[in-house]
């Protein structure tokens, strides 16, 4: 993911209410939302390259979603696919301050990220540019390629969107917060952050939704999560001129927790 927009708690009825934009390379093979075969309780997308995905779900009530953090350093030599933290966490059993922690300690065997990773209780964020693993309170949230709420245009533009759209209508609508992520306007170039890139490239990722024929948005997702355990999940992908391929839809009830004895 390259634009990840979270309400965490903030409504009594969905604990979790995130909507996000994943930009690749078109090159880059990629396969769409779906139950993995060699893990059936996850529903992601896959990058063909290296196994990882960049936002995931699982039936046990487990989601994680990452960003790359935009650097001009060469990663590890031996570098792990980011993309394997998003997996890992959601085939896994360990809590999310648990899987966190084993996160933090082998930080350095990844290029720069940004991780959430959360159930229905906790949300953590880690990125191994920003201190350690920390849970966050409820609130709302934005992320991009540099570290949580770093104010780029992209990510005030879209954290005041979606709150405005979340006022708007409580009860939230996945078609809805996918026109949300539709916004396909660059900032001005005085809000332009100062990244290293060449001005044309800044003027690029400074959309929400990025158009380019080599690299842009490849797919756009929403995830829900209501008290009732309930969970929407819906993807929808795109072409490298940005028109819209096919959208696909789950939803599925968590099981039944047992009452304390």
């Amino acid at each position: 993911m390259c634009l990840i927009a979270i309400a965490w708690k903030t409504d009594a009825h969905w604990p979790l209410i995130l909507a996000g934009n994943r930009d690749e390379f078109h090159a880059r093979p990629t396969d769409p939302a779906s139950f993995w075969r060699d893990a059936p309780n996850v529903i992601a997308g896959r990058d063909l390259t290296a196994g990882g995905t960049w936002l995931g779900v699982s039936a046990a009530d487990r989601f994680a979603a990452v960003t790359n953090y935009r650097e001009r350093l060469d990663p590890p030599a031996d570098a792990r696919s980011r993309g394997h933290l998003v997996g890992d966490f959601l085939r896994g059993s360990q809590t999310p301050e648990e899987f966190m922690a084993e996160v933090a300690a082998e930080a350095d065997r990844y290029a720069g990220f940004n991780l959430f990773a959360g159930d229905r209780d906790t949300l953590m964020y880690f990125s191994n540019r920003d201190g350690p693993p920390r849970a966050l309170p409820p609130g709302h949230y934005a992320l991009s390629n540099a570290t949580l709420d770093t104010p780029w245009p992209k990510v005030e533009r879209m954290r005041a969107a979606f709150a405005r759209q979340l006022d708007a209508q409580p009860d939230p609508s996945p078609e809805a917060l996918l026109t949300l992520l539709d916004d396909r306007e660059p900032a001005p170039e005085a809000e332009w952050p100062e990244t290293g890139l060449a001005p044309e490239r800044e003027r690029l990722l400074s959309a929400p939704f990025i158009v380019s024929p080599t690299y842009g948005t490849r797919a756009s997702s929403v995830l829900l999560m209501a008290a009732t355990g309930k969970t929407i999940f819906v993807e929808r992908g795109f072409d490298a001129e940005g028109c819209a391929l096919e959208t696909r839809k789950f939803m599925f009830f968590a099981p039944p927790v047992a009452a304390p004895q």
